[in-house]
């Protein structure tokens, strides 16, 4: 097999497994590869998979890669060090962030910004409000700050002037000065990654940039590096937070665009799957092995968000899916606390050494020791398509029992049930801050579960939140790999207008419009990918005069005048808030901008089951369930025909998850090969 015959492969770099899903283009056929990830050495997972998917990385002609290594680092804090020159008198911005506090209530608060204050140095420039230029920029104090933050042992470095979103003529001239001096590329200008209003999340953005390249940068290189020696002939392509994916050179340059970058691939598969299973109104739930990430699908698009916090104080001003994470996954730590109250997660047993099942020296039990107690996973079956010959369920057993039973006064099964309700509590309360307290009812939802425990969990699911329907992925562990498959190319951009409306000089708007444009379009040429088609996302930043709160609005290019506007805002406010207010101003903040490069259409048909007849049961397992045994009928579920039912009680196995059907439930499998689940009995 050659590059040319279109091997396309999606990488997703988990906690706990390193997915993989190969699309033979020509062939028209598809597969998926697991292989366990090590912390801290992410790369090295991504070879292994990578050398089990053909003979040699010469016959893969595209990779598209979903990472996490941003976000392990930032929440870890192994980061560079890295140093901020910024104007006088605000090198504490970064510290003071808005005025609030890790916890609401109590007399104490701590919080270490991820630069320290002694690496925060200021020079002599001022650009005022409205552009001007106050203070021209002092470049000898500018050279002498980066020269000390080198002899600091600086890595990198964040120019941050203040007001520059409105003139970044002071800014662009320090940045060419510490150019001229940095030893290596990690130089970054707050305007080049964020050139909006609000100077701490502009500060607080741009340094967390800074404080990524050298890790994602050196990762990435070293990717690119290590294919090129198995004779990589093709494009590596990363996945943004914002489902999109860019070139290794942009991911490199702004890393922070990276911040979610597996869980919003899955997000992104699931929308297409979904829409064509003939479901607009989605929850999707991604349970991997250390946490349950959440979002929304309304009307068949994803929900982006203008800003997020990969940790407090560590604020994104960046689009990105709206995703809402829990410490709630399979390896996630059971434990009794002090006050005698059941605790499922944060902390997780990860990969190595894993649940107490493992047999890999963990002694405390996780949501998967629960799941193999009570019968829902066999313990003789590989995990992960072969990555454990079988799981131990004395073991397991054993670390529920001394942990959780023994400290409730429970048996270990009634113990086993309770580590899951907590967990399935924890996950209800992640869907219901996505779903209710957005003014989405999640009743209407689908909820459609993937990760490799996900399915597990699907019809506890629909009764925590009364979702209606579930829709289980023909590949539930791997979907964050198939939608880093299926994501078109995407770049962002943002412009500060801070304009009346009546004040609008609608000729100025449309040539910003122009020249971001051509910016992204720039971006979108040089990664090398040849798209079916380009398609633009125009959104503006709207209020009313004496609101601090925006309302994004988006508007079609050719209704950007000030009725066109005027009649968006109106909608989009309405939509919004039930109501408009007559007789206030209205106020444009920031433009933004999305041009989008949209690849080769994923035909989700590759995934459709293609045996006719209903297989044989591979037998039935005991499985503890609501305080009795029950016997389960277990099934291959990749040898399901098209329109084959299995009514629960029932365990579907498969070699990236498995399905645990409740009594009560069935699951029928549609055209394309998901399964579709529904209640037979009324809601518990």
């Amino acid at each position: 097999m050659s590059a040319g015959q279109g091997l396309v492969v999606g990488v997703d770099v988990g906690g706990t497994f390193t997915d993989l899903f190969v699309l033979d283009e020509k062939g028209g056929s598809a597969r998926v590869v697991k292989v366990p990830s090590t912390r801290g050495e992410e790369a090295r997972g991504f070879m292994t998979g990578v050398a089990r998917v053909a003979d040699g990385a010469s016959d893969i002609s595209t990779i598209v890669h979903g990472t996490t290594v941003g976000t392990n680092a930032l929440l870890e804090r192994k980061v560079a060090r890295t140093g901020i020159i910024t104007s006088a008198g605000f090198r504490d911005v970064l510290e003071m962030r808005r005025r609030d506090r890790p916890q609401t209530w109590g007399l104490r608060g701590n919080y270490a910004p991820v630069v320290p204050r002694d690496l925060r140095l200021e020079v002599d420039e001022r650009v005022l409000a409205d552009g001007t230029v106050h203070t021209p920029v002092n470049l000898v104090q500018v050279e002498t700050a980066a020269r000390a933050l080198l002899d600091q042992g600086c890595e990198a470095v964040c120019v941050f002037f203040i007001n520059a979103y409105a003139n970044p003529a002071n800014e662009a001239l320090a940045v060419a000065k510490v150019r001229e001096v940095w030893p290596n590329g990690n130089v970054t200008a707050a305007t080049e990654v964020l050139p909006e209003i609000r100077e701490f999340e502009r500060c607080s953005t741009a340094v967390l940039n800074a404080v990524l390249q050298p890790v994602v940068g050196s990762y990435l290189n070293r990717l690119e590096s290590d294919l090129q020696g198995q004779g990589f002939p093709g494009e590596l392509l990363i996945v943004q937070s914002n489902g999109g994916v860019m070139s290794r050179e942009t991911a490199c340059h702004l890393p922070i665009r990276t911040a979610l970058s597996g869980p919003a691939a899955g997000v992104i598969a699931c929308a297409a799957i979904a829409r064509a299973a003939g479901f607009s109104n989605v929850v999707t739930g991604d349970m991997g092995g250390t946490s349950f990430d959440v979002s929304l699908i309304a009307d068949g698009e994803a929900s982006l968000a203008a800003q997020t916090a990969i940790d407090f104080g560590m604020v994104v001003r960046a689009p990105m899916i709206q995703i809402e994470t829990i410490g709630a996954g399979g390896g996630s730590i059971a434990s009794v606390d002090t006050g005698g109250l059941l605790q499922v997660g944060p902390e997780s047993a990860g990969s190595n050494p894993g649940p107490a099942c493992y047999g890999r020296g963990n002694t405390r039990p996780t949501v998967t020791d629960a799941n193999v107690l009570l019968g829902r996973i066999a313990a003789d079956r590989p995990l992960g398509g072969g990555l454990l010959d079988a799981m131990d369920v004395d073991l397991a057993g054993s670390a529920i029992t001394e942990h959780v039973a023994q400290p409730l006064g429970l048996d270990k099964y009634a113990a086993a049930e309770a580590i899951l309700m907590v967990a399935n509590a924890k996950m209800a309360g992640a869907i219901r801050l996505v779903s209710i307290e957005r003014g989405h009812d999640p009743r209407k939802f689908a909820y459609m579960p993937f990760g490799g425990g996900g399915a597990l969990h699907v019809c506890a699911m629909m009764n925590e939140v009364g979702a209606a329907h579930g829709i289980v992925p023909r590949f539930p562990g791997v979907t964050s790999a198939l939608g880093c498959v299926m994501a078109d190319m995407r770049h962002d951009s943002v412009q500060t207008l801070n304009v009346a409306l009546d004040a609008l000089d609608e000729k100025e708007l449309l040539s910003r419009v122009e020249e971001l444009a051509n910016a992204c379009q720039a971006r979108l040429d040089s990664a090398g990918v040849v798209f079916e088609g380009v398609r633009e996302s125009i959104e503006l930043d709207m209020l009313y005069v004496g609101q601090s709160h925006t309302v994004q609005v988006a508007v079609d290019r050719s209704s950007l005048d000030r009725a066109g506007i005027a009649a968006a805002f109106d909608r989009a406010y309405r939509a919004a808030f039930g109501r408009s207010l007559s007789g206030i101003p209205v106020r444009i903040i920031n433009l933004r901008y999305a041009r989008i490069g949209q690849r080769p259409r994923f035909d989700l048909a590759v995934l459709a089951p293609t045996c006719l007849d209903m297989p044989a049961a591979l037998g039935t397992q005991s499985v503890y369930h609501a305080g009795r045994w029950h016997d389960a009928v277990r099934y291959a579920r990749l040898d399901l025909p098209v329109g084959a039912q299995v009514d629960g009680p029932a365990i579907l196995e498969q070699a990236d998850t498995t399905i645990w059907i409740e009594p009560g439930f069935a699951g029928s499998v549609d055209v394309l090969g998901n399964l579709l689940v529904s209640r037979t009995q009324p809601r518990r």
